[in-house]
């Protein structure tokens, strides 16, 4: 009965528009449900993680620090030269004419791991989304480290802003192990976790089984996109460049809902994991707005709840009545691919599917039903 109310759920946000869902919840130990409804959807299908790509860099980020490769609180130039040549943006005109300063304290890994570095993203925020276009004018064969070139919306560690900080770890954890962040993926977090269609690559068995992004058009109708990603990117970008699957994707969130460890061996020791999960204090958390519509709507998680951000992940700080416990872990990916953490409640479970833009209504109210379905029964 329960399997049962679960997929009807789900089935429900396919029925009201969403091209397909594949969701599926986990115990400390194992898959306790899987259902993909929609299309040609199964519980194989590959799919695009955006920024749910931030939870492994996370956890990569954790293991060097255990490691002792880096200092949270470190400059990070000092395992990165190139982000040291970051400037604060002081003025910038429609024409895309930029003006900065030299910021008044270094970026640490600390800051890119909160989201307090002063990076942002184009889509939240209409100064980058500004620079993109003038980037979009000059065409360049290295356009992902251009788009990483950014100045800064203010001083590192002044607040909290949602942005490239996590691609930014990714590139410095590629360069303390001194490989491709693909490579360290593979050897510490692939491998233990069990995981066998998770890359940065789209593998020729992988493509087989991509699922196509969809858009909502402006008359309300959702299509397909003809975003097609190329076998290998130009970046490993760890803020945003996974492909994976659900179970693949459950697995790295039993890491975190124990104590760390996974089939194939431990991934992050258990006192690292209790750290990790506190929310760091004096960072606020705020609701993402938006700028560039057709990738995104303003996108609030928890309205009115107490809410703070880990190492890093966003965190609710009390119970949501008919929901999550307090100290749950959460976060999601552009194409609408949700998953959260209720290490209290024993729990983790993702909810995905491949429809732009983000917090688009049916993916949104879709994830909710099937939460409030989650702890319902």
């Amino acid at each position: 009965m329960r399997e049962q109310h679960l997929d009807t759920v789900i089935d429900a946000a396919v029925t009201s528009g969403a091209p397909f869902v594949i969701a599926g919840i986990t115990d400390p130990d194992d898959t306790t449900y899987l259902h993909a409804s929609g299309g040609d959807a199964t519980a194989g299908t590959v799919i695009a993680l955006y920024s749910g790509t931030k939870a492994f860099t996370a956890t990569a980020a954790l293991q060097c620090v255990e490691d002792g490769l880096i200092d949270l609180d470190a400059p990070a130039r000092a395992y990165l030269p190139e982000i040291g040549e970051l400037q604060v943006l002081t003025d910038l005109g429609e024409d895309g004419l930029v003006r900065t300063r030299p910021p008044v304290r270094e970026i640490t890994p600390r800051m890119l791991l909160l989201h307090t570095s002063g990076l942002a993203y184009d889509m939240f925020d209409k100064r980058y989304a500004i620079l993109a276009r003038e980037r979009m004018r000059r065409p360049s064969a290295t356009p992902l480290h251009d788009s990483l070139m950014t100045p800064l919306l203010h001083d590192p560690g002044e607040r909290w802003t949602y942005g490239t900080s996590m691609d930014w770890m990714g590139l410095l954890i590629a360069a303390v192990r001194g490989k491709r962040l693909e490579d360290v993926f593979a050897e510490r977090i692939y491998a233990p976790c069990g995981m066998t269609s998770t890359s940065f690559d789209v593998t020729p068995s992988m493509r087989a089984r991509l699922a196509t992004v969809h858009r909502r058009m402006r008359d309300g109708s959702i299509a397909p996109t003809s975003i097609t990603p190329p076998d290998s990117p130009e970046l490993d970008m760890g803020g945003q460049g996974l492909f994976t699957t659900v179970p693949d994707l459950l697995a790295l969130l039993r890491v975190w809902l124990g104590d760390g460890s996974a089939p194939g061996g431990r991934v992050l020791k258990p006192e690292t994991v209790h750290w990790a999960v506190q929310g760091a204090p004096e960072v606020t958390v705020t609701p993402l707005p938006s700028a560039i519509p057709a990738l995104t709507r303003e996108a609030d998680f928890f309205p009115g709840e107490r809410t703070s951000w880990a190492y890093s992940f966003l965190r609710n700080e009390d119970d949501v009545p008919g929901r999550r416990r307090a100290g749950s872990l959460t976060w999601a990916g552009l194409a609408n691919v949700f998953y959260w953490i209720d290490r209290a409640s024993g729990l983790a479970a993702v909810w995905a599917t491949q429809l732009l833009p983000f917090f688009d209504p049916v993916a949104s109210e879709g994830v909710e039903s099937f939460e409030r379905a989650v702890y319902g029964s």
